[in-house]
């Protein structure tokens, strides 16, 4: 469809060197390159990105374009936090990943995380007032840092001066790259 044209739009993907859920990653990226966007993936580290499938199985590797500390929020039209137990756990832990999350939200930016990709949001401290979903075993994560937690496939919440888009699982990915494609179409250079 032409109004899903995303030419021009640039996402950048930030993800640990190992652990992000394999899917939560690929199918987003994927399916954005396809409609024409530009999409980064920055990594903790310059080193090889292991995906896994299921928290477990090995999936596929890939080279990330750059480092989360290289990354510039404002080359980019959104951030897309994938899960993974692994990852999101290391996420949160990195400064750079952290900072950057609060660099996107405080320039009005969109941010998308599935999954587990909230744990950055919560760690950022930019979930307060904030509609969102997440893998379940967050929910009290969220609820505690003042976010409203639901139970849906895919949550939006533009409230607060910036757009947030969650989803659950990878069960859930195609109302996420939905959302995340209309959020792109809509955005404003």
């Amino acid at each position: 469809m032409a109004d899903e044209n995303l030419t021009g739009k640039r996402v950048l993907a930030v993800v640990s060197n190992y652990g992000v859920e394999q899917d939560e990653l690929f199918v987003p990226v994927r399916e954005l390159l396809a409609a024409g966007a530009e999409v980064d993936v920055a990594a903790v580290s310059s080193g090889i990105v292991q995906t896994l499938v299921g928290d477990k199985d090995p999936g596929e590797s890939l080279t990330p374009a750059l480092t989360v500390a290289q990354a510039d929020h404002s080359n980019y039209d959104l951030l897309l936090l994938p899960g993974g137990t692994l990852n999101a756990d290391a996420l949160r832990l990195d400064d750079d990943a952290v900072e950057l999350v609060r660099a996107f939200t405080s320039a009005g930016s969109t941010v998308a995380a599935i999954c587990h990709g909230p744990w950055a949001l919560v760690e950022a401290a930019v979930v307060k007032g904030k509609r969102l979903t997440s893998y379940p075993s967050l929910a009290t994560d969220i609820r505690n840092a003042g976010g409203d937690w639901v139970d849906e496939e895919a949550a939006t919440d533009s409230s607060g001066g910036w757009t947030l888009i969650t989803s659950r699982t990878p069960d859930d990915l195609d109302a996420f790259v939905r959302e995340m494609r209309t959020a792109l179409v809509t955005a404003t250079d």
